[in-house]
């Protein structure tokens, strides 16, 4: 049986060992404890839509290709964007999906209405949104897109606890056949997708407003136009 002098012994034969063991546990649970906090530091981004441009909207082009009648879909978000989690970080990019309004029985139905149909690559809005507020005009911010007014993008990198907001706005090619928003009651399902520089998703789910080009333009007069600007623009250059 061991006794107390005998361990009071030990300890004082071999206190640079001792001395050791401790020194190494010490920095082994210091390297150990930093790895778990920096694996606990993560940005978290909480997204909402504000009312106001948000819509959805699909029109006739007045073209068709064989039997069907081509159609553009555009999407404006005016997003609210905040940092709940516990690293600073930016947003990188902001996607938008939706399911297609086509029947069932077909693989497309299983992969875009079933899935989401996504618009990855958000379209450059030729003028500003915009409501008229008594004799006033309010302009919307955009998210990542400068302002016609010459004014900056509004600031993506968000510190914790950080807000940011400002519309995005999507133009989708042009589509045939059930290849648009489904809506229902006036309303359309969309899944709004962000990614951070730390190549973190951040995904929610929103019901948005299924509205008349008349009334999309009442926030943009320019609500759908970009993609042909853009295409009027390549015919001229294939002129010369």
């Amino acid at each position: 049986m061991i006794t107390y002098s005998d361990f009071a012994g030990w300890l004082n034969n071999n206190q640079g060992v001792l001395t050791l063991t401790i020194f190494l546990a010490t920095i082994f649970l210091g390297w150990v404890s930093g790895i778990f906090t920096a694996l606990r530091r993560k940005p978290k981004f909480s997204v909402r839509v504000i009312d106001g441009p948000t819509c959805a909207c699909t029109f006739l082009t007045g073209r068709s290709k064989g039997q069907f009648e081509i159609h553009r879909t555009c999407i404006a978000l005016y997003l609210s964007v905040s940092n709940v989690g516990s690293s600073p970080s930016s947003i990188e990019s902001v996607s938008v999906g939706y399911h297609w309004n086509i029947k069932p029985l077909s693989l497309l139905w299983l992969k875009n209405s079933v899935g989401w149909f996504w618009l990855n690559g958000q379209a450059v809005a030729l003028e500003n949104f915009q409501s008229k507020i008594g004799d006033s005009i309010k302009i919307y911010p955009f998210l990542f897109q400068c302002s016609g007014l010459g004014l900056n993008k509004t600031e993506t990198y968000l510190d914790i606890g950080q807000s940011t907001n400002g519309v995005i706005y999507f133009e989708q090619p042009d589509s045939w056949g059930g290849c648009f928003p489904k809506a229902k009651n006036g309303q359309v399902m969309v899944k709004v997708k962000l990614s951070d520089t730390f190549g973190k998703t951040h995904t929610k789910k929103f019901k948005v407003p299924m509205v008349s080009l008349e009334c999309a333009r009442k926030y943009n007069p320019s609500f759908g136009k970009t993609l042909s600007a853009l295409d009027s623009a390549e015919l001229s250059l294939d002129r010369f």
